[in-house]
């Protein structure tokens, strides 16, 4: 098992665990101090058939009660009306301050049992298991919570730290190739703002990780975790750095508003960066072979680089509504080049319906 702390200072928040198992996770739990306390699963309804039974026969004998909420897989679950469901369970089962939740599963299944947390009797404790490449390489490190309102992603949240991250690699073998790739959007991102040594390694494994090499994959979430983490010790509440993990994601974001949740946020996070790339190079930042070498890159994972059926303009007005405005004005990040990222505050529509042109 491979293990990186995240750390506030010279205090340790929390353990993100590598594993090809579970086999120790029930001594991470008691390590926690899990023993005689209330724990809830939350997953959906197809993550449970796969693992609910083997999580809760480790926490059975562990935890004085273990129970669990299983809601319908998708986006559309993912509401405040969901959340008042998992309440009314806490609430029925007794659920006090010092009681846990466990989200079993993918992106949505951790940002809602999450904010469910982090908003229960004003905050509990809650652990990720995370069963996805998406939710393995980044929804599940950071303590980003919340939910959607009204076709508007994650506009309702609260930062809330988990108290472990336990992945079990294996779980991938389940995963179908269209999640797998969504994935790789935030992988590539991360070699993209970060690393270049790192994005010229995914570059040269792309055979391995499609074939979903155990070992290659392991190396890969291990990376992603180490940029994902450093970023967010450095910047837990996004004042500053941790604005750069939202590279494609303010024009994905409006994508995946405008498709109506059909496609995947990974997928639209590639679009995302198409347009992030477009705009750096009509900047002057980047060459045009930058943005080829990055369409490439996101061809070879089978991730669109271009959307049909969607108007310019409308693409521009749902930035607009995106929650990481700031003082009125789309918080842009763009690439100075392939591992350097930064801040623009001044990018002018007409630069954005540039670069939503790319991925037309």
């Amino acid at each position: 098992m491979k293990t990186i702390e995240i750390r506030s200072g010279e205090k340790k928040i929390y353990d993100i665990c590598l594993d090809h198992s579970y086999d120790y996770l029930r001594e991470k739990l008691q390590e926690l101090g899990v023993s005689g306390r209330k724990v809830c699963i939350v997953t959906d309804s197809q993550v449970a058939p796969l693992y609910l039974k083997e999580i809760a026969n480790l926490c059975c004998g562990l935890a004085s009660k273990v129970t669990h909420f299983v809601f319908d897989a998708g986006e559309a679950s993912k509401n405040l009306t969901v959340i008042e469901k998992i309440y009314e369970k806490l609430i029925i089962e007794k659920f006090d301050r010092k009681d846990y939740i466990i989200a079993l599963g993918g992106g949505v299944t951790g940002d809602m049992a999450g904010y469910a947390a982090a908003t229960y009797l004003r905050g509990i404790d809650f652990i990720q298991l995370p069963t996805t490449l998406l939710s393995q390489v980044d929804s599940s490190i950071g303590g980003k919570t919340g939910v959607d309102f009204q076709q508007y992603k994650n506009m309702v949240g609260a930062f809330h730290q988990p108290a472990l991250v336990y992945m079990n690699l294996n779980t991938l073998k389940t995963l179908d190739d269209r999640q797998l790739c969504a994935g790789m959007a935030e992988v590539i991102k991360h070699g993209l703002i970060k690393n270049d040594a790192y994005y010229q390694w995914i570059k040269a494994h792309t055979s391995l990780i499609l074939d979903r090499d155990y070992d290659t994959l392991e190396h890969m979430i291990y990376e992603s975790c180490l940029v994902k983490g450093g970023v967010v010790e450095r910047d837990p509440k996004e004042q500053g750095e941790r604005a750069l993990l939202n590279f494609g994601h303010t024009i994905g974001h409006s994508v995946e508003k405008l498709k109506d949740f059909e496609w995947l946020h990974g997928e639209c996070v590639a679009l995302g960066m198409v347009a992030a790339a477009a705009i750096s190079m009509h900047k002057g930042l980047i060459s045009a072979e930058t943005c080829k070498d990055i369409q490439e890159v996101l061809t070879a994972f089978h991730l669109p680089i271009r959307v049909e059926g969607l108007n310019p303009k409308d693409i521009l007005s749902a930035t607009k509504s995106d929650k990481k405005m700031d003082g009125g004005k789309v918080k842009f990040i763009l690439l100075q080049s392939p591992g350097h990222a930064f801040i623009d505050r001044e990018v002018s529509d007409d630069e954005i319906l540039e670069g939503i042109g790319a991925c037309l």
